[in-house]
């Protein structure tokens, strides 16, 4: 290839991936005012990342996601009931293995449904995304701002579930509100049989799995699932490297350049001591600042010029919704189904479904402070 083409398969590219191309110029143009440093990078969360996206793949490519979809659509042949199902499954599961985890593990295998069954997924996968980001606020594990917090001002367990347990239940009500708005048509499909290719290698990626979901928890350390998931790979299935969408984990590291840059500047810095005195002024903060740079590096941020810890948690997840980088973990979605689909309508509902629900929590749990 030479420059020319090179050049012209890059401009088709940063045209093709607007997030990324978006991601890209606010870590160049952030870094020209402020010095970009490494420690911006979360490493372990493009790690994780790099794991299951591999094991996710491997997955797909041995037929496990399919022989999955299959049984659900049997069970279920509502578009609606399927709907349920895979909401529930992100609500749920975000609470224990984070939002980004339970995305990366549930998004896959709707479009997989969906391919089978003959629907445009759209809406399922902007519900399961809104799921998953409300779901994972209820406990300290399930998103990396509540684990920060909850380890920055050392809050009780108990404390917490009592300031988060509100937000999940209404949470839960509004997403089954947003779930009857799902069209209730029977689906037609014709389901194969689906025989899972090579089951000894299939085996053993499942048992990665459980040990990457370890990682996750802190139980092994993700640099040692880092080495096994690479050595297994290297072994049974080389081609996982070559399909790995390393685009997205590019789009995370700009925005980690962009959203440290964004932190570290005096001009916020000094916004911040006039806006944070008050619980309400730091609740509609903490929810103006996440739509900006993002609800994890807004509660470390805020963190640093206040004690009120409630009204930071309520906010950075209330937070969560809104634009698609409110919640990194909601770029995911975005980056599986625009491979497939016209990734800018589904930005539009994305916008539309998460700034209605931004408005009505934001004005919701206003209230709640004050309880």
């Amino acid at each position: 290839m030479n420059i020319k083409q090179l050049f012209t398969s890059s401009i088709v590219m940063l045209k093709t991936e607007v997030v990324f191309t978006i991601s890209l110029v606010l870590a160049f143009t952030t870094s020209i005012i402020t010095k970009p440093q490494l420690n911006y990078i979360n490493f372990q969360v493009l790690i994780l990342m790099f794991n299951l996206m591999i094991v996710i793949g491997a997955f797909e490519k041995f037929k496990l996601l399919d022989k999955v979809a299959v049984e659900i659509l049997r069970k279920n042949t509502s578009l609606r009931m399927v709907s349920t199902v895979l909401v529930s499954l992100c609500f749920v599961s975000s609470m224990f293995i984070t939002n980004d985890v339970a995305l990366i593990s549930f998004v896959p295998l709707t479009m997989i449904i969906a391919k089978k069954a003959g629907f445009n997924p759209m809406k399922i996968i902007i519900l399961e995304t809104l799921a998953a980001n409300i779901g994972s606020s209820f406990t300290p594990m399930g998103n990396p701002q509540n684990l920060y917090l909850f380890s920055f001002f050392n809050i009780s367990i108990l404390t917490f579930f009592k300031s988060t347990i509100f937000f999940v239940i209404s949470g839960g009500v509004w997403l089954f509100i947003l779930n009857q708005k799902i069209s209730n048509v029977d689906l037609k499909f014709d389901l194969d049989k689906i025989e899972i290719k090579n089951t000894k290698a299939a085996t053993i990626y499942c048992v990665l799995f459980m040990f990457i979901l370890l990682s996750v928890f802190d139980v092994i350390d993700y640099r040692v699932a880092f080495i096994i998931t690479i050595c297994v790979s290297l072994i049974l299935e080389r081609k996982l490297f070559k399909e790995l969408d390393y685009i997205l984990l590019l789009t995370f590291v700009c925005f980690f350049i962009a959203i440290g840059n964004l932190s570290n500047m005096q001009s916020i810095s000094e916004i911040m001591k006039k806006l944070l005195n008050s619980d309400s002024g730091i609740y509609f903060s903490a929810i103006f600042f996440s739509q900006l740079i993002s609800n994890v590096p807004c509660a470390i941020l805020l963190s640093k010029f206040t004690n009120s810890w409630r009204p930071i948690l309520i906010g950075v997840n209330v937070g969560g919704m809104g634009t698609i980088i409110a919640s990194l973990a909601s770029l995911i979605s975005y980056k599986f189904y625009s491979k497939e689909y016209d990734g800018k309508k589904y930005l539009y509902k994305f916008i539309k479904y998460n700034f209605g629900s931004l408005i009505i929590f934001a004005v919701l749990f206003s209230i709640f402070l004050y309880l």
